[in-house]
C-alpha cells in the first residue's frame, strides 16, 4: 500500500488529537501557531479537521517553486482575502521550512494583523538556519507527536502492536501486520534515508545509511559517539552532527541524565537518544516484527519513557523528564522533574511486580528529597501499593503521571 493510500485512511479514520484545544485556543485569540511534527505524525489531517482556512503546500513542487522565485506573491493573495472577510482570515501553510524566505512576509502580515496562521513543518533545520527567530513571540510553536496512549482508541492498545509498529496515525489505522510493515519499511528507505539525507546535504551516503540503521538500534542506550564513529568510518563530530539532523527531523529526542546528588559522585552525564516512534526505530533498525521475550523490556521501557516525554510538552516545560544512573550499578528508567517534585519511575515488563523489582525506587528515595510518590510501570491489570510510597501502575494509567 502506498503513501497516498495510507493517507486516504488516516483521513477516513480520525483520531481526535489532544493538541487540537491548544490550537483552537491561539487561534481564538487571533494568535498564529506554529505545528512541527514528523512526517505522517498526521498534521494536514489535524489542520483539516480543526478549521478551513485558504491552503498552501509547499510539498507540491508547482506551489513550492512559485514561491521560492517571489514570496511577495504572498502579500497580495492574503491581503485580497482581508479585503473581503470582516474577520481575521486563516491562512494554512504546509511544509513551510520547504521556503524558509517566506517567513519574513508572514512577519510582516501577522504585524499589520492582515491575517493568522496555521504553519506546519516537518523538520525545525531549514528554520533555525533562517529566520526561526523571527517569530516566537508572533506564533504560539507546539509540536505533534505520534499518538499518545490516551489518544488511541481502546481497540488499538494492544502492546504488542505498539512496541513493534508504534503509533503514527497512519499506521494504526491499519488492520493488516503486513501492510503495516510495507508502509514502515518506505517510510524509512523514501523519508529517511532519502529526503532528510537531502535537506541535511549529507555527502557521504553510505555512512549515513549505516548511521541511520546503528542509531536505531542503540536507541535507549547510553550514548557512544567513538563506538559508533569507529564502527562506521566517521569522525565522532560526524556523529554527532547525524545525531542533531535527526533531531531537527523530529525523528530522535535526546535525554539528558538526572545529576544532582549530594552523595553519589559517579552519576552518568551521557545523554540517551530515544527514536521518536518505535515502529520506525524498528525498521530503521532492520530488526525483525517478531521480537524475542527478551528484547520486549527494553522496547517497552523505551515506549513508557517516549509516552512521559509527549505527555511533558502539553506542560510547556513545566515538567521535564530525566534518567538516573549511578556508574557503580543503580539506576532508574525515568525521573520526572515537575517544579520541585521528583517522580522516579522504573520499567518492567511483569505482570506481578513485587517489592524486589523496587530496589532501585527505594534507593533512590532514600537519596533525594520531594519525593512524594515512586511507581513501576509494568504489565499488570491494576494499580499496586507496593509500600506507602510506592505502588505498581498498569502502563495504560501512564497519562496519570504528569497532569496537563
Amino acid at each position: 500500500m502506498n503513501a497516498q493510500i495510507t493517507e486516504i485512511i488516516e483521513f477516513m479514520v480520525y483520531i481526535k488529537r489532544q493538541i487540537e484545544k491548544d490550537i483552537n485556543d491561539a487561534l481564538a485569540r487571533d494568535k498564529s501557531v506554529l505545528l512541527f511534527g514528523a512526517r505522517q505524525t498526521g498534521k494536514t489531517t489535524l489542520i483539516n479537521q480543526i478549521n478551513a482556512g485558504d491552503y498552501f503546500s509547499f510539498a507540491q513542487p508547482a506551489v513550492r517553486q512559485l514561491y521560492e522565485k517571489n514570496p511577495s506573491l504572498l502579500i497580495n493573495k492574503i491581503e485580497s482575502l482581508k479585503k473581503t472577510e470582516n474577520f481575521l482570515p486563516l491562512v494554512i501553510i504546509d511544509e513551510v521550512q520547504k521556503v524558509p524566505d517566506v517567513l519574513d512576509v508572514i512577519q510582516d502580515l501577522i504585524d499589520r494583523k492582515i491575517a493568522k496562521f496555521i504553519l506546519t513543518g516537518s523538520s525545525a533545520r531549514k528554520l533555525k538556519q533562517h529566520r526561526l527567530n523571527l517569530l516566537p513571540g508572533r506564533v504560539v510553536i507546539l509540536t505533534l507527536t505520534p499518538l499518545m496512549v490516551s489518544e488511541l482508541p481502546q481497540e488499538k492498545l494492544v502492546l504488542d502492536d505498539l512496541l513493534v509498529f508504534g503509533s503514527l496515525p497512519g499506521i494504526v489505522n491499519l488492520e493488516n501486520p503486513e501492510t503495516r510493515k510495507v508502509d514502515l519499511y518506505s517510510y524509512v528507505t523514501t523519508y529517511l534515508e532519502e529526503e532528510i539525507r537531502a535537506e541535511a546535504a549529507v555527502r557521504n551516503v553510505a555512512a549515513f545509511a549505516r548511521f541511520l540503521e546503528l542509531a536505531a538500534a542503540e536507541s535507549g542506550n547510553l550514548m557512544n559517539f567513538n563506538k559508533l564513529s569507529q564502527e562506521i568510518g566517521v569522525a565522532h563530530t560526524t556523529i554527532m552532527a547525524y545525531y542533531q539532523i535527526l533531531e531537527d527531523c523530529l525523528v530522535a529526542e535526546k535525554v539528558e541524565p538526572y545529576t544532582q546528588s549530594k552523595t553519589r559522585r559517579r552519576l552518568i552525564k551521557t545523554p540517551k537518544y530515544l527514536f521518536s516512534d518505535l515502529g520506525i526505530r524498528c525498521f530503521a533498525a532492520r530488526e525483525s516484527p517478531n521480537l524475542p521475550l527478551e528484547y520486549l523490556g527494553r522496547i517497552f521501557e523505551q515506549f513508557i519513557g517516549l509516552e512521559l516525554m509527549r505527555l511533558a510538552k502539553f506542560t510547556y516545560g513545566a515538567s521535564k523528564i530525566y534518567f538516573w544512573h549511578d556508574a557503580n550499578g543503580p539506576e532508574v528508567d525515568w525521573v520526572i522533574v515537575n517544579n520541585q517534585e521528583i517522580i522516579p519511575i522504573e520499567v518492567k515488563w511483569t505482570a506481578n511486580p513485587t517489592l524486589k523489582d523496587a530496589r532501585y525506587l527505594q534507593l533512590f528515595c532514600e537519596e533525594y528529597d520531594n519525593i512524594n510518590y515512586a511507581y513501576i510501570i509494568c504489565r499488570a491489570p491494576f494499580r499496586i501499593k507496593l509500600t506507602d510510597k510506592i505502588f505498581a501502575l498498569p502502563w495504560q494509567e501512564v497519562s496519570s503521571l504528569i497532569v496537563v
